[in-house]
């Protein structure tokens, strides 16, 4: 989960909902002070939302780019059906197509943080004429660190037996053990938070964890995509080994983009050299 420290969206931002050929989907849309070098697609990560590229959205539309960050199907303040089968990587592959399209500026650059990248790479295979390039950002086409996947089974696990606001505060606890023990959220982080795990659907958590954990290694189908690709990550990504995602740079001759200082979310923690490493990529795909 990306955790953003601002929720202040940058200038020239528009908070609205999406229409589509296949549903509605919230989205904050950032344009370019001048004229648009491209548009970006940003699909956001498991237990995430679009407010995880708050920090990014504002130097990419800097550099002359339409930013525009999206809630997946049942993911925070977009709508979603309440059988499992609404959630399965074709369906989620779709959505991205059709939004893709809804934005009427043509073919898009598409990036996928996290989870988003398991349905980036879908949505490429299933309509690579809708994308001009790929970006997986800390994310594989290799299989997820072991104790991510088991972390996902007991978040699961727990969904299907306890209430929704005490596996909040379970994971509240957690989180405070994890990456940075001891640091406290400001109150409207913490608020924010929570409201978008509550709006979350149970049953998007659980689909889309099964799929996290069960997501087999796609560096052969990624490696055939007819669309540039770059693979990006920081040197203290924990949620997929880096060798891994280093081989599967190497295996499919993606650009490669190693952010130093970084862990699972440079698109919070280092957005300013994120966005140069993005733009220069976009740049060399025109």
């Amino acid at each position: 989960m990306s955790k953003p420290r601002s929720l202040a969206p940058p200038p020239r931002t528009r908070a609205y909902r999406l229409m589509t050929a296949r549903g509605v989907f919230a989205v904050l849309d950032t344009a370019p002070e001048g004229e648009a070098r491209g548009t970006v697609l940003l699909l956001p990560g498991y237990t995430g939302s679009k407010e995880d590229f708050l920090a990014l959205l504002g130097p990419l539309s800097d550099a002359g780019y339409r930013a525009v960050a999206v809630d997946g199907r049942g993911q925070h303040e977009s709508p979603g059906p309440r059988h499992r089968g609404a959630y399965s990587r074709r369906a989620l592959a779709l959505d991205a197509v059709a939004q893709a399209l809804a934005l009427g500026d043509g073919p898009v650059h598409l990036l996928g943080h996290s989870f988003g990248g398991l349905v980036a790479r879908a949505a490429v295979a299933v309509a690579p004429e809708a994308f001009l390039s790929l970006t997986l950002l800390s994310s594989g086409p290799g299989r997820v660190a072991r104790p991510q996947r088991l972390r996902v089974r007991v978040l699961r696990g727990a969904l299907a037996v306890l209430p929704k606001e005490r596996v909040w505060l379970a994971t509240r606890w957690l989180d405070s053990r994890g990456e940075e023990p001891g640091v406290t959220d400001p109150p409207e982080i913490v608020s924010f938070l929570r409201r978008r795990w509550m709006r979350t659907r149970i049953v998007q958590l659980s689909a889309t964890g099964r799929l996290l954990r069960r997501d087999p290694d796609g560096t052969a189908q990624l490696a055939g995509l007819p669309v540039p690709l770059h693979i990006a990550y920081g040197d203290e990504e924990m949620v997929w080994p880096t060798a891994g995602l280093a081989e599967a740079a190497r295996r499919t001759g993606a650009h490669h983009t190693v952010v130093a200082g970084a862990g699972h979310s440079p698109n919070v923690t280092h957005p300013r050299e994120l966005a140069d490493r993005l733009t220069a990529f976009w740049e060399r795909c025109s």
